[in-house]
């Protein structure tokens, strides 16, 4: 596998990825940037085509570019059926597909491991694939997820992390958050405060 960093739009600067599998195939997860840049990205990867798009929430600044890019490719695109209202903030509306919690989606020849994160918003999720772990808003370097947003919750998001904390992944796991530098699981163990922040 090899994996693609692309970054949205200003000021939010999302960070947005493409996972290249089998068979000239790609897997791309919160497609902020344009549809050029996909374009551009995929090219350079002998035309790798898209299979599926993977939202790790549902908030606008993650999927920018996603109608454009399911219009191109004709892929399903995954997201948590609670975070797909359809609203400004969550803007994706209906016919998407969910996870399940501690589940294992098989694209592109890749095996993406599932696991529900609520907190930054109800529909949050990690997505794991071969030593990355794909945090969405969960949980960033040194950092976590904004609560006070709608759907957000603090205590919810303290169960998140304490299940986070307890993944069997080793700590040299990368962790790539959807906004800011990229980490890994042993340091955001060993530093970010809030990955010992204990339970109500």
């Amino acid at each position: 596998m090899k994996a693609l960093h692309l970054i949205g739009p200003a000021p939010l600067e999302t960070n947005s990825f493409v996972l290249l599998g089998e068979g000239n195939r790609a897997v791309v997860i919160d497609p902020a940037p344009s549809l050029a840049a996909f374009d551009k990205a995929l090219a350079g990867e002998k035309g790798a085509a898209v299979e599926a798009i993977l939202l790790t929430h549902g908030h606008y600044d993650h999927m920018t570019g996603l109608s454009e890019l399911q219009q191109r490719w004709n892929c399903p695109v995954y997201l948590d059926p609670a975070d797909a209202a359809g609203t400004r903030l969550l803007p994706a509306g209906p016919g998407t597909l969910g996870y399940t919690d501690g589940g294992t989606l098989t694209l592109a020849g890749l095996s993406i491991t599932t696991w529900h994160t609520p907190g930054h918003s109800k529909g949050s999720w990690v997505l794991y694939c071969q030593g990355l772990l794909f945090t969405g808003d969960t949980l960033f370097a040194g950092d976590v997820g904004r609560t006070d947003l709608a759907g957000g919750s603090w205590p919810e998001l303290q169960q998140s992390l304490a299940k986070l904390r307890a993944l069997p992944l080793p700590d040299d796991t990368r962790v790539l958050p959807g906004h800011g530098p990229f980490s890994t699981l042993g340091v955001e163990k060993a530093s970010n405060p809030y990955l010992n922040v204990k339970e109500n």
